[in-house]
């Protein structure tokens, strides 16, 4: 972690000593007590998970060693697939072995590490790969409960980000919206321009442009456009307002169009012509109701962003860059790249897990003393 970046509550994120009693489910305490008294033993755990995920689980291994050093014990870990790597449902993670004494009780706790942020980093690397030319903002924070998960997710993020780098050579996530977490993507701050509430205490989108350039001279500017409901008025406003930053491609827009209404410009009827007019295989394949709402509806949607583009060419403005945000899932970006929708830059926290059950981690013990044992049904756990 950079040296000027202040590291996150380690108290909330990485609880020790009392701290873990209070967080952990008491039945592993009370198995903790009759160990102390008849006697320990030396276990090894099986942790895997239930869906296919993408490996992640530095976050989870760095606190139970950090928990091992403050006990004057010692864990081992046999890892089975490392960071970033696709593991099927059912297959093992990792195992760790140790005390069962000392490992009993933090099963609750190093769990919670585990399974969100393999499926987010399952979901960042599918994002990346479906679009290698996009650049990912992790715009996560907002919609986490809490900091843990907040550096869960921004890890994950990170992770599949890379993985799809090396798989692909794809742009991935290129940064976060806060300092906390920035390090995970090689930076020492989080990054971002202006949110609606500095247009709206504008008054006007340029104001709001004019505001930021003053207060921050010399940094590029993107500039959210659909306050108003004016995405092509503003849009071509703010470009005429800062031409130098336009033609030097220093200059972004935001579209983040609330998905109730169309942007300026759109309706139902002219979003199929402006995908005819680029993509006519994009609309004329099968399309579910969702798909088609990503392609043709109404909010920030594939043919929105082609017009935008349009606008923009046409006033000459061409080196002007569009950050797409609102949505942008694993789904909603696989359609973006069967549209070969015009986007610049993605900001999104829809890589967060949707469906929470999946990113229940478990952990089995399948050996004590080096004898093999696991509970009926999950033989397939035992290690070769």
């Amino acid at each position: 972690m950079p040296k000027n970046s202040d590291p996150p509550d380690q108290a909330l994120i990485n609880p020790q000593g009392d701290d873990i009693n209070r967080w952990t489910d008491h039945y592993f305490l009370k198995t903790k007590e009759a160990v102390r008294r008849f006697g320990d033993k030396q276990v090894t755990y099986a942790i895997f998970m239930r869906r296919p995920v993408l490996a992640a689980p530095r976050l989870m291994v760095e606190w139970l060693k950090q928990v091992a050093r403050s006990r004057g014990v010692e864990f081992t870990f046999h890892t089975t697939y490392t960071e970033g790597q696709w593991a099927g449902a059912g297959e093992p993670l990792m195992y760790v072995s140790g005390s069962f004494y000392q490992l009993v009780d933090l099963e609750t706790l190093y769990l919670q590490k585990l399974g969100a942020a393999c499926v987010a980093a399952f979901n960042a690397f599918s994002m990346c790969m479906d679009l290698p030319k996009v650049a990912f903002i992790a715009m996560d924070a907002r919609h986490c409960a809490g900091t843990e998960m907040s550096e869960l997710m921004a890890y994950a993020a990170a992770v599949g980000s890379k993985a799809a780098r090396e798989r692909s050579g794809a742009k991935g996530f290129i940064g976060n919206a806060n300092d906390a977490t920035a390090h995970y993507f090689g930076n020492q701050r989080g990054i971002g321009t202006m949110p609606h509430a500095l247009i709206g205490y504008a008054g006007s989108t340029v104001r709001a442009a004019e505001m930021f350039a003053e207060t921050f001279p010399g940094q590029d500017m993107t500039v959210l456009v659909d306050y108003f409901g004016q995405e092509i008025t503003d849009t071509l406003a703010v470009c005429r307002k800062f031409p130098q930053m336009a033609a030097a491609g220093r200059l972004g827009v935001r579209l983040d169009t609330h998905g109730g209404r169309f942007i300026e410009g759109l309706d139902p009827q002219d979003s199929y012509a402006v995908l005819e007019r680029h993509v006519p295989e994009a609309v004329r394949r099968y399309r579910n109701e969702t798909e088609l709402r990503f392609l043709t509806g109404t909010g920030v949607s594939a043919a929105a962003i082609y017009y935008l583009r349009e606008q923009l060419d046409k006033a000459g403005f061409d080196k002007v860059s569009i950050v797409a945000s609102s949505g942008f899932s694993v789904a909603k970006c696989k359609v973006m790249a069967d549209a070969k929708a015009p986007i610049d830059a993605i900001g999104t926290g829809s890589f967060l897990p949707v469906n929470w059950p999946e990113t229940y981690a478990t952990a089995d013990i399948v050996s004590y003393d080096g004898r093999p044992a696991v509970k009926a049904g999950r033989e397939f756990l035992l290690e070769e």
